[in-house]
């Protein structure tokens, strides 16, 4: 089958000329878990940002066949959902129910509708008892899994998580992870957490100075960096 998303050769520099990718080969196959793993500034989310078109650099990008280019944005982002590292970015309409059905309503569905889509994503993220609460009165971990709703409520087929577990005490992380396993969609971690990233994924790439330095499993990656496997303290 072909890849779900495939790139290649993907460069991009910063207005003052700083280069942030260097040549980027990427493929992502449906059913797929993948960490993205390296150190602040490596290129992770500069890349991701231009899986949906919010960055734009040289070589190719696609994403379920389609080039990712102005023609294509609209219908690339209805199959790529960005789950942020903060859920409060994502968190601004008065109830939760609002904001999970705020996806659906921009892209053309009835209120009615949008509220019948809302309510299926709440329910499957455990939190549809939710729905009439206003977001700042929730914790942190309900606040990932409304905010993985909202993305959900506009049925992608990709999901990319930027730093998931942060916020998130462990049994958060734990409550996060059985989600995550139980959602169809292929998904790109981009984490630091490498027990939750070896917990989730299947397949993990290591970023190094705007390159994909290493593929592997998570394990091999930890080793060949020589990074432990230290459980994270919740922030």
């Amino acid at each position: 089958m072909p890849p779900i998303i495939l790139v290649k050769q993907l460069k991009y520099k910063y207005e003052d000329g700083t280069a942030a990718l260097n040549g980027i080969d990427f493929r992502l196959d449906a059913g797929e878990t993948v960490a993205l793993l390296g150190e602040n500034g490596s290129g992770k989310t500069t890349f991701a940002l231009h899986l949906n078109g919010l960055l734009t650099g040289d070589g190719t990008v696609e994403v379920c066949g389609l080039p990712v280019n102005a023609r294509n944005a609209a219908t690339v982002r209805r199959k790529i959902g960005l789950v942020f590292q903060d859920s409060e970015s994502q968190l601004f309409m008065p109830t939760v129910l609002e904001d999970v059905a705020f996806g659906p309503l921009n892209h053309g569905m009835t209120p009615a509708k949008a509220a019948e889509r809302a309510l299926m994503a709440l329910e499957q993220v455990g939190m549809a008892a939710a729905a009439g609460k206003a977001p700042y009165h929730l914790s942190a971990g309900q606040k990932k899994r409304v905010a993985i709703a909202g993305i959900l409520a506009v049925d992608p087929e990709i999901l990319v998580l930027d730093e998931p577990t942060t916020f998130l005490d462990p049994p958060g992380q734990r409550a996060l992870a059985q989600l995550l396993a139980g959602l169809p969609q292929a998904k790109i971690l981009i984490t630091h957490d490498m027990p939750f990233a070896r917990a989730t994924c299947t397949r993990a790439v290591f970023f190094e100075r705007g390159l994909i330095r290493q593929e592997g499993t998570v394990e091999e990656i930890a080793l060949e960096q020589n990074w432990e496997f230290r459980p994270r303290r919740a922030e």
